[in-house]
């Protein structure tokens, strides 16, 4: 695999990261991740924009990021996935200093590492639908930032596999968060229902795409709280992401959703979907990721 470290194209086992590397130390970073279809990134735009908001945040030195888009499209070039479905995965961190709480003065130049990685979508779950596993959520209060410090996710994600479960919806004092990496909705009295975008929702830059399709389509939309108490009475539930795209879920736990397969509208959202994706990217991506017909 060739990936891109520090302003340089390299294979993989080539970097060498330094022990005193801020993110190493302390998570001290941001990352973002971004679908391509067949050699096409879908939505870049909003992904940088996204990891744009999140370096400010973090107060983190800006990188050229229009370079850094170039770059992604050379790194799928270089690990021939022009012809298959892939993912980019971008990592910047504050950089090297020595170990201690407060910024580097003056400030280190930062790191920066890109990976292209052939992807495989998960066509059977898309056509069942999935169980997920309800958790406390945990997670500090700037989810909102996509950050690296990722450890409750993965602690409730882990929870998941655990018990047999596809993913794991964070619950915060009664109410439905996000999933560990997927945006979730619900389906109530023919509108689709998720919680508004604050400082602990992330804004899913999947979610953001289907809430506007829905409301081109005139299908009701509620950003607004689910509350955890309600949500057995959701017609269909499914969650939302980058690499997860539309996914039903047909189980909670132990009970089910409706009656247990994925809901009309949910089958929907994913032809609407995949046919966004084929006409942003083109028509070679309608060879991928084939979505259910039903």
């Amino acid at each position: 695999m060739i990936v891109y470290f520090n302003g340089q194209f390299m294979p993989k086992e080539a970097v060498c990261i330094s022990p005193d590397d801020r993110g190493f130390l302390f998570a001290d970073g941001v990352y973002e991740v971004i679908r391509a279809y067949y050699g096409v990134m879908f939505r870049p735009a909003m992904h940088f924009a996204r990891l744009r908001r999140s370096l400010t945040e973090l107060r983190l030195p800006m990188p050229d990021l229009d370079e850094l888009q170039t770059v992604c499209e050379e790194l799928l070039a270089r690990n021939a996935l022009l012809d298959a479905d892939a993912r980019l995965y971008l990592q910047i961190t504050r950089g090297v200093a020595p170990r201690s709480y407060g910024f580097p003065d003056p400030p280190p130049t930062p790191t920066v590492y890109v990976t292209a990685a052939a992807l495989q979508p998960p066509l059977r779950e898309w056509e069942t639908g999935v169980k997920v596993i309800l958790v406390p959520d945990i997670r500090w209060l700037r989810c909102d930032i996509k950050a690296l410090m990722l450890l409750p996710n993965i602690l409730a994600s882990q929870q998941a596999c655990e018990q047999g479960a596809w993913e794991a919806i964070l619950v915060r004092n009664g109410v439905i968060m996000e999933g560990s990496h997927t945006s979730v909705c619900g389906i109530f009295d023919g509108a689709l229902v998720t919680a508004p975008v604050t400082n602990n929702i992330l804004g899913g830059v999947t979610r953001e795409v289907i809430l506007q399709a829905c409301r081109e389509l005139n299908i009701p939309v509620r950003e607004f709280p689910i509350f955890e108490k309600d949500l057995p009475n959701a017609q269909e539930l499914l969650i939302l992401g980058t690499t997860t795209e539309v996914m039903p879920v047909v189980q909670v736990g132990e009970w089910r959703v409706g009656d247990g397969k994925p809901g009309p509208l949910t089958r929907q959202l994913q032809r609407v979907f995949r046919e966004i994706v084929e006409r942003e990217t083109g028509q070679r991506a309608a060879a991928s990721n084939r979505r259910p017909e039903s």
